[in-house]
């Protein structure tokens, strides 16, 4: 099993990257096999990520590996702990969601656009922001994903979960959709608006 899901994170790495899901040293997926947790490697790239730079923990947060785990393995630990049915998560840094999570936040969720979307997300909330790579910042999602598969972070990116990493990353692509569709939507709103100003 160690073999296949060091296969999935490479695999799920470079298609988050390709699809703009992430950039640079951003973002990081796990996948959980009973007490071990497969994490991408502190410093890696998920563009050009290699079965070397992924890194194992126990659920205590232990290095079993010889590379260190990324920076957000707190994230990860809190919402295996707080959801036994996950069995993978993404934690990806696309554009359109930033941006929603930051003109969003005070509304506290991103709204539902497409029918697919209201199906499998239900509600996609807006956790607030905590300093990235923090136990606080680990607490806090872990609490709202408590109900929900998605969640958008303040400032930050955005976490979704499932059975498989496959199932986790298309609720990841999912996620940036319906920001995009919510962004575009707006733009449009407020377009119309400054003509509607310009006409009276």
């Amino acid at each position: 099993m160690s073999r296949i899901a060091k296969v999935q994170l490479v695999k799920y790495s470079h298609l988050a990257h390709e699809r703009g899901l992430t950039a640079a040293f951003g973002g990081n997926l796990s996948v959980k096999n009973e007490n071990l947790i497969f994490i991408k490697a502190t410093g890696a790239v998920m563009d050009d990520l290699l079965e070397g730079g992924v890194a194992v923990i126990d659920m205590d947060g232990r290095q079993l590996s010889g590379v260190r785990p990324s920076s957000e393995y707190r994230l990860h630990l809190a919402i295996y702990k707080r959801r036994p049915d996950v069995g993978a998560i993404a934690h990806l840094h696309p554009s359109y969601s930033i941006v929603a999570a930051t003109l969003l936040e005070e509304r506290g969720s991103l709204p539902i656009v497409t029918p697919e979307a209201e199906l499998y997300l239900r509600e996609i909330p807006i956790a607030p922001f905590r300093p990235a790579g923090s136990e606080e910042l680990a607490e806090v999602t872990a609490d709202v994903l408590g109900g929900y598969d998605a969640v958008l972070m303040a400032r930050h990116g955005i976490v979704t979960v499932g059975r498989s990493l496959r199932e986790a990353f298309y609720k990841a692509e999912l996620v940036e959709e319906s920001a995009k569709l919510w962004y575009m939507m707006r733009s449009g709103n407020a377009g119309n608006e400054r003509k509607n100003q310009m006409l009276t």
